[in-house]
């Protein structure tokens, strides 16, 4: 994979100055997932951990709307149909995804306009920052239609985001979520008007790609190892990703500057 020239078959892309720039294209029907883009997808932030030169992504709406999830007749018809071997390999598939997206080094933004439902919620809460408008409707419906809210890591991550009782309720009853309750809760880091949504997810990834890429990737993988760690042994990791941060170039680069009185330039190393 090269960033520059990445064309995938079932999302769009682009990249630009450390920015990889991500949005599912369905529109006329919310974008929904697939099979091939449930997968493409995994591939792709599979990948990513070997691209230094993507350095933010933002995960963005398109035509009003983030992701309504898994498509109706292209997933969950054929999914009645499955034997349970073929059934385990899907729904392993798409925590996959999940996966993918937590070991990704990156920082990644979600864009979150219109409805984030099902899996399309999933890929929001997997995120690291997320942003909404104000026509945002969020909503982990599996209980609605028939599944247990455990899809996708949502037991284990949504209750770390707002809290158990409310990640209970969500999880139990399946009903959606305004970005005014997300932003209350924590969920959403802020609420921005529809028409700038995007425009300002790109503007804090490009502060995010601006940074430093390695200490960046860093925080994202103490953030994640540390879930489930003793205090002492937290500590313990972030001391020795610190020492490991500081050989690096940006950080002699940033002392550098402040001698000199001027802003950093990071270049990643």
């Amino acid at each position: 994979m090269t960033p520059d020239t990445f064309k995938p078959k079932h999302f769009l892309w682009t990249f630009k100055e450390g920015v990889a720039r991500i949005s599912l294209n369905r529109p006329e029907r919310k974008n929904p997932l697939t099979f091939d883009s449930y997968a493409e997808l995994r591939d792709l932030f599979r990948e990513l951990v070997y691209q230094p030169d993507v350095k933010a992504i933002v995960f963005t709406s398109n035509g009003g709307n983030f992701c309504s999830g898994g498509d109706v007749h292209e997933i969950i018809g054929p999914l009645t149909k499955m034997g349970m071997p073929e059934l385990l390999a899907f729904t392993r598939m798409t925590g996959d995804l999940v996966k993918a997206m937590r070991a990704c080094p990156q920082p990644i933004i979600a864009a979150v306009d219109g409805v984030s439902a099902g899996a399309g919620a999933i890929i929001a809460m997997a995120s690291d920052i997320r942003y909404a408008s104000p026509e945002a409707k969020t909503a982990f419906l599996f209980n609605r239609v028939g599944l247990a809210g455990c899809d996708m890591g949502a037991c284990a991550i949504l209750p770390r985001i707002i809290g158990q009782g409310l990640a209970s309720e969500l999880l139990f009853f399946g009903r959606s979520f305004t970005a005014e309750e997300g932003l209350a809760w924590g969920y959403f880091n802020s609420v921005v008007a529809a028409e700038n949504l995007d425009a300002h997810a790109m503007t804090m990834a490009a502060k995010l790609a601006a940074g430093p890429a390695f200490a960046n990737g860093m925080t994202k993988n103490q953030l994640n190892y540390e879930w489930d760690m003793s205090l002492d042994a937290a500590i313990e990791a972030e001391a020795q990703a610190q020492a490991i941060c500081m050989k690096t170039n940006d950080f002699r680069r940033a002392y550098d500057a402040f001698v000199a009185k001027e802003k950093p330039v990071f270049e990643g190393d």
